[in-house]
């Protein structure tokens, strides 16, 4: 007769292959090594391209031991499984030295080398944040990284469907030189998702460059773009229009306040893109733009809206006031606005009724996220006009600011709040509501 040991051997040695696989999906490499010396059908299990497929590696510029062995691992991944590799994303992390920067360099350039000659499958290719522009990349190492990851994007531009380059901080000529790489082959390419936020370094005017225009001319296929404002201009609209109608649905525009802005874009070219891509949706993300003459000439009514996002930052300009964002410029986008962010520092502006109003007239809005100074009677209208369904919000994120350090009292209204609303909260809301000291 078997002991419990034999038995508990045999159970594990007759486990079908797809439940070793599902096992060995939930390990790191150090037990998945392990584990595969156990026996050869746990060996076997460990060569299984599925479990491969994604992989982050993380380059992480602090110093420590647990670190310093990051560089190598990296490399013996890619030559062991990169041939089933199909989504890649590498991080950097506190790059803090220039001798960092260069031996992630180096292990990058092999690292993608080895990629592109064993790798027929990746489809997704993540690398952000760079911050190329800083003085930690010397020059030469700088030019010779972006070298390397534009022959590798010609190498992949035919199976490449995904490519984030966020925070790359590149000059105009070497962005357009990397976005270049992916239609070398064929001076067209067929890639739907490009996240370019970030990419271009600050301060850079990109929507009067013909050089950009030109490069983003080969792209056919696109589906979703994420970029920043100061790439936006009328030839990029038709640009869009032109290639991508068929395909284009999202379109995320970050608005920063260091970038540059004040380009004049047509309202008649929103409107023929968005004729030509009835499917498209554009999602607006504003950092410290809160001036009411900035954002009228940017949110034009025939922009088809579906998210804005509004944040100060806890930066307080007594040039600007909200109010008139909220009653002349977003009540436009009543018919198609979803999801509204506003975090702002209204201080000594009381928006209650203007935001109740906004958030009424919002046919279609149901996400709602606020950080500002409000009334706490403010949630309780909000509720009660739920609760009767003249609006549709289904989550309800709210700071409400108070510039008094001692919040107890506003906690006990809003338990009340809370407790007459309680059945709406529970059964058919993402709710959480806080009050925050901001003094």
């Amino acid at each position: 007769m078997e002991d419990d040991s034999d038995l508990e051997q045999s159970s594990w040695a007759n486990l079908p292959d797809v439940c070793l696989r599902h096992v060995f999906h939930w390990l790191d490499d150090k037990d998945r090594s392990r584990a595969a010396m156990v026996c050869k059908k746990w060996n076997q299990a460990m060569y299984s391209g599925s479990l491969w497929r994604t992989r982050t590696i993380t380059f992480n510029g602090q110093p420590s031991r647990a670190h310093a062995f990051e560089f190598e691992t990296a490399l013996w991944y890619v030559k062991k499984f990169g041939k089933y590799l199909e989504h890649l994303e590498i991080k950097l992390l506190h790059p803090y030295s220039t001798v960092f920067t260069r031996k992630f360099q180096v292990s990058m350039r092999g690292l993608l080398s080895h990629l592109g000659k064993c790798n027929c499958r990746l489809v997704s290719l993540s690398i952000k944040h760079l911050e190329l522009d800083r003085l930690v990349w010397k020059n030469v190492v700088r030019a010779q990284f972006i070298k390397n990851l534009g022959t590798f994007l010609k190498r992949m531009s035919k199976q490449l469907n995904y490519l984030n380059l966020k925070g790359a901080r590149v000059t105009l000529e070497e962005g357009c030189e990397l976005l270049n790489s992916l239609s070398c082959l064929t001076n067209k390419s067929f890639i739907s998702e490009i996240n370019i936020e970030d990419f271009f370094s600050l301060h850079l005017p990109v929507y009067s460059s013909t050089l950009f225009h030109h490069t983003v001319s080969k792209f056919h296929s696109l589906a979703v773009l994420t970029f920043n404002y100061n790439c936006i201009s009328d030839e990029l609209l038709d640009i869009l229009c032109k290639n991508s109608a068929h395909s284009l649905c999202t379109l995320n525009i970050k608005c920063h306040i260091h970038d540059p802005h004040g380009q004049v874009v047509w309202g008649m070219s929103w409107a023929n893109l968005a004729k030509r891509a009835p499917k498209l949706n554009v999602n607006f993300y504003f950092e410290r733009v809160m001036k009411h003459d900035h954002l009228a000439r940017i949110l034009l009514v025939e922009i088809p809206v579906r998210s804005i996002s509004l944040r100060s930052c806890y930066f307080r300009d007594p040039y600007w006031m909200m109010r008139p964002t909220l009653t002349n410029i977003l009540p436009a986008y009543w018919h198609v606005l979803q999801k509204l962010t506003l975090e702002v520092n209204n201080d000594n502006e009381l928006l209650d009724d203007e935001l109740l109003q906004l958030i009424l007239s919002c046919r279609k809005l149901f996400f709602l996220k606020v950080w500002a100074f409000l009334s706490v009677t403010f949630m309780e209208r909000l509720l009660h006009n739920r609760a009767e369904r003249k609006c549709f919000l289904t989550t309800i994120k709210v700071r409400i600011y108070t510039s008094r350090q001692e919040t107890s009292e506003e906690e006990r209204l809003l338990h009340n709040i809370y407790k007459k609303f309680k059945n709406l909260i529970d059964s058919e809301l993402n709710y959480f509501v806080i009050t925050y000291p901001l003094v």
